[in-house]
């Protein structure tokens, strides 16, 4: 089996690892686990969202951290923008890249965004125009592409509709997101060759939960139809309140030790990726959620 020689991750750690924190995350703490996360090797970090205060508050200071971190040459930054309104608060932090979210089930779409899909890419549309106008990239979250906590198993032929929607809005990379981890590696595949018919390897990333210990086996997965670019969260941060015991998503120390251990390129230190995790587990008061993190720590207290 021949696997891509490098692999990209998407840090989504400060934003959607901590969204749905109950406990207020200070804007410092957030601009320093950015910061630890590009002096470890991250090159693309989804770093907060622009979303109303009233449903999202751990959100709410969107602007002072965009405005309070560092950046690096060479380094993506990216902020979810999910209406017009959003976008345009974006717009003065200079976001490299903007994120649109959809999903592949119209009961989820109902529920968490209070519309049907088709609904949600004509509102998505003007967005993504004005991002384009503004020379702004744009990607897109496809959510539930194997599994819906309301519709149970969900087709590829819905994947690659929502796929498709995306496309013809002008999106040019799409995230195909195991949302509530239930996926196992042949459904995977089957949720990213659908997509494939859409956009080319090089424009879609895997982003996998872990709730019933797939995750890793999802990556290896999309390896193998050679998907090289990955979301994950430092930590194991986030979970999906929709999925009862959902264990949120892979954590990124584990994943680049699984690519490592491959011989597979990331341009990450493990051991400064670890100390970032350790840095907001330490900050929230519970264990990080990575095994690798609580193997090697261990390790390292001797």
């Amino acid at each position: 089996m021949k696997y891509p020689a490098r692999v990209k991750l998407i840090d989504v750690g400060p934003r959607d690892g901590l969204q749905n924190e109950k406990q207020p995350v200070p804007a410092a703490v957030k601009i320093d686990l950015v910061q630890r996360l590009q002096d470890a090797g991250l090159k693309e970090i989804e770093v907060t969202s622009y979303v109303s205060p009233k449903w999202v508050p751990q959100m709410a200071d969107a602007a002072s951290v965009m405005a309070g971190i560092t950046r690096q040459s060479g380094v993506l930054y990216s902020v979810l923008t999910p209406n017009l309104k959003g976008f345009e608060a974006a717009l003065a932090s200079k976001p490299d890249e903007i994120v649109v979210f959809g999903a592949a089930s119209e009961a989820f779409s109902q529920k968490n965004i209070n519309c049907s899909i088709a609904e949600s890419i004509e509102r998505f549309a003007p967005v993504v125009q004005a991002a384009l106008d503004a020379g702004i990239a744009v990607r897109g979250a496809m959510s539930c592409t194997v599994g819906c906590p309301y519709e149970g198993e969900i087709a590829p032929e819905k994947v690659g509709y929502v796929a498709g929607l995306m496309k013809s809005i002008g999106v040019q990379r799409v995230d195909v997101a195991d949302t509530i981890g239930v996926g196992t590696p042949i459904k995977v595949q089957k949720a990213l060759q659908a997509t494939l018919a859409h956009f080319e390897i090089d424009q879609v990333s895997g982003h996998f939960h872990d709730t019933y210990g797939q995750a890793l086996s999802n990556t290896l997965a999309a390896l193998e139809l050679g998907v090289w670019n990955f979301q994950s969260s430092v930590a194991g941060l986030g979970g999906c309140p929709y999925a009862k015991g959902a264990t949120g998503n892979v954590a990124t120390e584990d994943v680049v030790y699984l690519l490592h251990g491959m011989g597979i390129e990331t341009g990450i230190d493990l051991d400064k990726l670890i100390d970032a995790g350790q840095f907001i587990s330490e900050h929230l008061g519970r264990p990080t959620q990575s095994r690798v993190a609580r193997a090697l720590l261990a390790k390292r207290a001797g």
